[in-house]
């Protein structure tokens, strides 16, 4: 790809005019263009550092690039999906840059990486940084900036050490990481000086103007559309769900002051507008946001919305969602037995489920989408039957609407009380079981690879042993296969397969990210943990 996929860009914002002696950074997204500027984390931090006249900023792709400096001194990745590990180590070559942070110089760039993965667990990845971002990139990177510019020209040594003092900034090397055996768990994690902190704790944006779209352009994945941010977090705590723990509290962008003038701003250069969170219909003032989109002057614009709670489906978003070009709704319902939902703290009702399908019908949707997953923790066969009763009842009480299924299997998230249970080895099957019962039904399922959750677990609850496993599970090729030869070529020098996929944990161990703090306290998610066991069948154990 040549770089004139930078000429259709339009962008909603002004960058600077860098000054003589402006620090040249890259800011890189380890995918190809089309997925990275479509990130609205990656637009955001880039349209806040490229606004700095004390940088100069190039973006970097996979697949095209704008000019880089010749001598960049820092180098920033946005991580938003785990695999593409594979791609940092690629352009890191490319750039004549060592993988691992321990073989790099002063004369290399200062490596960097934030992103939703990054924040959760970035152990498996430690020794391929040397500073890592934890949270909300609001204050955090301005902080970062500001901070690096106070040791510019000092060695390596002062300069990590001084970034280590800033909140939300952790820099792996300067923790040390012991085990009670090669293979076996962690014995305890702790900073090599006195004045490095014991604990590194993610970094909370309070505010309410949340983000919107830096840039359109047609060379999006979402071609030509304008995302607005109006939660961030999730009020439903869910067990298992790393969106709404490691992001809390839930916040809600002002209506007046941050939605509708992002809105307009955006509704200028293009008639596509994309609704994000992980909750939008809890926004207090959701249904003002939806007659405010009504106005007649709108009525060319077509309307995408993030995923839904479920007993928000009024028949009025519907018909809204209809006559802007949305022809399906997603509500994610995890299962369909009472039981399981009480496990994982979803507060949700069959009929309520039933009456969504009927209210999108009625509004003039021609399909629902509904999210469920398999192996919940406390998971019996008799759940997963329940789960096809109530989707065959859906489909009774709203004829005609198209049904999919889309299902997971259940991966521990770390921060979350669900991150001590390991992955469900009945999963496959029971995804199997679904498929089977649902297909001849004429419902739609889509069952998502089991062999990618578990290297989504691997990766969720691995430490930094992993890197030697990460380095050649890429010379091997990416496959379940390649993780595989990589154990067994690494077997006794690190925990195997089942150890950090499959393994129950206990509340006692020393958890891969021990010393980086989230929103809550492990005491709290422990007793989060134990209401959750509370409602596990007597007798019943998590396999």
């Amino acid at each position: 790809m040549t770089s004139s996929v930078f000429d259709s860009e339009r962008l909603l914002f002004t960058p600077a005019n860098p000054h003589n002696d402006a620090i040249p950074l890259i800011f890189a997204f380890p995918n190809e263009y089309t997925v990275g500027i479509t990130s609205l984390g990656y637009q955001v931090v880039w349209a806040t550092l490229a606004m700095r006249d004390d940088l100069q900023v190039s973006r970097l792709f996979t697949d095209t690039q704008e000019q880089i400096p010749r001598q960049p001194e820092i180098l920033g990745f946005s991580m938003s999906w785990e695999l593409d590990y594979v791609n940092i180590f690629n352009l890191l070559e490319s750039l004549g840059i060592p993988l691992r942070a321990s073989f790099r110089n002063k004369q290399h760039p200062l490596v960097f990486g934030g992103g939703p993965v990054l924040t959760a667990n970035p152990e498996p990845f430690a020794e391929f940084f040397d500073v890592i971002l934890l949270g909300d990139g609001e204050n955090l990177l301005g902080n970062f900036i500001d901070a690096y510019k106070e040791v510019r020209n000092a060695d390596k040594e002062t300069q990590l050490k001084r970034l280590a003092q800033v909140p939300g900034i952790y820099i792996p090397s300067l923790y040390y990481v012991e085990y009670k055996t090669k293979d076996g768990e962690i014995k305890s994690i702790n900073p090599i000086a006195a004045e490095i902190p014991e604990v590194v704790q993610k970094q909370t944006y309070r505010g309410n103007t949340l983000s919107a779209s830096t840039v359109v352009t047609e060379k999006a994945a979402w071609e030509n559309i304008f995302m607005v941010e109006v939660v961030r977090s999730c009020p439903e705590m869910c067990r298992f769900c790393l969106a709404s723990y490691l992001t809390l509290p839930f916040r809600t962008a002002s209506l007046e002051n941050s939605l509708i003038p992002a809105i307009e701003r955006g509704l200028k250069v293009t008639n596509r507008l994309g609704l994000l969170g992980a909750s939008v219909t809890q926004h207090p003032e959701f249904t003002e946001l939806l007659d405010y989109i009504s106005q007649p002057k709108y009525d060319d614009v077509r309307l995408s919305v993030a995923s839904v709670r479920t007993n928000t489906v009024t028949v009025k978003l519907a018909q809204t969602l209809a006559k802007r070009d949305t022809r399906s709704l997603t509500i994610a319902i995890e299962s369909g037995s009472d039981k399981l939902r009480q496990i994982i703290n979803k507060k949700l009702y069959n009929d309520e489920i039933i009456q969504a399908a009927i209210n999108a019908k009625a509004g003039g949707l021609s399909s629902l989408k509904l999210y469920g997953m398999a192996g919940i923790p406390g998971e019996e066969a008799e759940d997963l039957e329940e789960t096809v009763a109530m989707m065959q009842t859906v489909k009774k009480a709203a004829p005609g609407l198209r049904l999919t299924l889309g299902c997971s299997t259940f991966v521990p998230k770390s921060h979350t009380p669900f991150q001590w249970f390991g992955v469900n080895k009945q999963a496959e099957k029971r995804l199997q079981f679904l498929q089977k019962n649902l297909k001849p039904q004429g419902i739609d399922f889509r069952p998502e690879s089991y062999n990618w959750s578990i290297i989504q677990a691997l990766l969720s609850r691995g430490d930094r042993r992993l890197s030697s496993l990460l380095e050649l599970t890429r010379d091997f090729g990416d496959s379940l296969g390649s993780y595989k030869r990589a154990f067994k070529q690494l077997k006794g020098q690190i925990p195997n397969l089942d150890f950090y996929v499959y393994a129950n944990w206990s509340t006692e161990q020393v958890l891969p990210w021990n010393h980086l703090q989230g929103p809550l306290p492990q005491s709290t998610l422990i007793k989060h943990l134990s209401e959750a066991m509370s409602h596990f069948r007597s007798g019943s154990e998590v396999k």
